[in-house]
C-alpha cells in the first residue's frame, strides 16, 4: 500500500524563487472526485500518469500512480476530465534535508502558489524556510481535486 505524507503551506514571500533548482510544467485533470477518492490524469513533458488518491483530509493519504501512454492522457484530458483542467508549474527547492515542491498555478487558479513537503514518516521533523507561511494541509480548498471543481478565481476574495 502506498502512503503519501504531505504538508501544504501558503508562502510568506518570494525568497524561494532564488533557490529553485528546476521547474516542471504539469497539466492534470480529474476523471472523478468523490468523498472517498479522486482519479486524475497528469501530463508532464513527454510522460503521463493515472493517479488514484484517497480523499482523506490531513497529511497522510493513500496514493497509487501508474504511467500511461501520453496520447491516451491527452485524449482523456480533452474528452473525459472535469473542467477546468489544472495547469501549474512545479518548482523544486531543496531546504536542509528536504525537497519542497512549490506549485504556481495558472488558468482559473492563477495567483495561487502553494508549497508542499513530502515526508517519510508522520513524526518526521522538518525545518521551515523563511518563505513558508500558514499551513493549509487541513483546508480542502487547496487540494487540487477541489481546485478543479471550485477554482481559486472563484474564492480567493474570501481566503
Amino acid at each position: 500500500m502506498a502512503i503519501e505524507i504531505e504538508h501544504k503551506f501558503l508562502l510568506a514571500n518570494d525568497d524561494w524563487r532564488e533557490q529553485v533548482s528546476h521547474s516542471v510544467i504539469y497539466k492534470q485533470g480529474y476523471l472523478t472526485s468523490q468523498a472517498t477518492s479522486s482519479i486524475r490524469v497528469r501530463i508532464s513533458d513527454s510522460q503521463a500518469w493515472l493517479n488514484i488518491k484517497s480523499a482523506t483530509i490531513g497529511s497522510q493519504r493513500h496514493e497509487y500512480e501508474y504511467e500511461i501512454p501520453l496520447s491516451d492522457a491527452h485524449e482523456i484530458l480533452d474528452n473525459l476530465c472535469l473542467k477546468p483542467v489544472i495547469e501549474k508549474t512545479r518548482h523544486f527547492v531543496r531546504h536542509e534535508n528536504h525537497l519542497w515542491e512549490i506549485d504556481e498555478f495558472e488558468g482559473e487558479n492563477a495567483g495561487l502558489i502553494v508549497a508542499e513537503i513530502e515526508l517519510d514518516a508522520l513524526e518526521e521533523n522538518f525545518a521551515k524556510p523563511n518563505w513558508v507561511g500558514v499551513e493549509v494541509t487541513q483546508d480542502v480548498r487547496y487540494y487540487n481535486n477541489n481546485l478543479a471543481r471550485i477554482p481559486y478565481s472563484q474564492w480567493r476574495n474570501d481566503a
